[in-house]
């Protein structure tokens, strides 16, 4: 596996270049402000005729995150378009053309993040706190903190015993934000696999999330598309396996690893040694987003 090139800043590849995949956490913002540098690069890229598509693990709809990328400071126009795991969910559950979903039911235990109840909205299903009057687990964000796995805990152990399949709409296990690193729903949908349970996976680093990348930057020669995201698990796998280029962020969710006074041939050796523990492997590797 080889070692990655150190990038000061996007702009010393851009030239290679047609559009970039974003992922958001960790990589545009902490879930509360943009990183410094952050929106003036989206702008660079768009006044040099990049497109751009935002890819995010997130259990929230596409709507929802519009909206906060604006309240953040993130200009409409700044990127051409935006997918959520969460919106491919609900399109899965909404038209049930997933093998996965065809004898699904339509009650749900839900588990979801400061009571957004939009990523059920026109789905018809019935709610319920009750494992056993229930069909499936759709797992859809986690309120963390305050809420730990301890305080899921009871509850997927009941739908696991019950036999209940799961819906994870945001595989990620760990979420940055601007109070350190937060539990996110794959962590729940690990724990409830380790019980026995079936989860079923929407999101990254899946192919389908991607294909609808694809669909946004239309026209777009997917060799001429880099991927930038700070989940080696998730973001760079999910490029790899879709066979392009990938430029994994450092100062992300594996941000202890990478001191940034650590020269650029060690901290080159450190991101090949984390990524070959995730099977994976990026082109570029960069300390944070900036041009």
């Amino acid at each position: 596996m080889s070692e990655p090139r150190i990038l000061e800043g996007l702009g010393s590849i851009a030239e290679q270049y047609d559009a970039f995949i974003l992922d958001q956490w960790g990589v545009l913002h902490n879930g509360k402000a943009p990183y410094p540098g952050v929106v003036d690069a989206l702008r660079t890229m768009r006044e040099g005729g990049k497109k751009i598509c935002l890819l995010t693990n997130s259990g929230r709809r596409a709507r929802m995150n519009r909206e906060r990328l604006d309240e953040m400071g993130f200009p409409p126009d700044s990127y051409d378009g935006l997918i959520t795991s969460g919106e491919a969910a609900w399109l899965g559950l909404r038209g049930r053309k997933d093998p996965r979903l065809h004898d699904l039911g339509h009650r749900a235990v839900l588990i979801t993040r400061d009571n957004d109840f939009e990523v059920v909205e026109d789905l018809g299903l019935t709610l319920t706190s009750d494992p056993a009057q229930a069909d499936f687990v759709y797992l859809a964000g986690v309120d963390s903190p305050p809420k730990t796995l301890d305080d899921y805990a009871p509850l997927l152990a009941s739908a696991q015993e019950l036999g209940l399949p799961m819906i994870c709409s945001n595989p990620d296990r760990i979420a940055v934000s601007a109070d350190g690193l937060l539990i996110a729903p794959g962590t729940i949908a690990a724990h409830y696999e380790e019980l026995g349970g079936r989860v079923y996976y929407f999101g990254k680093p899946n192919r389908p999330i991607y294909e609808a990348c694809l669909e946004v930057l239309a026209g777009v020669d997917p060799a001429r598309i880099l991927c930038v995201g700070d989940s080696l698990e998730h973001d760079i796998a999910g490029a790899v396996g879709m066979g392009m280029d990938s430029c994994f962020v450092m100062q992300g969710i594996h941000a202890d690893h990478f001191p940034e006074d650590l020269p650029a041939d060690r901290l080159a050796v450190r991101v090949r040694e984390l990524a070959e523990r995730y099977e994976t492997s990026p082109l570029y590797a960069i300390h944070r987003t900036t041009w």
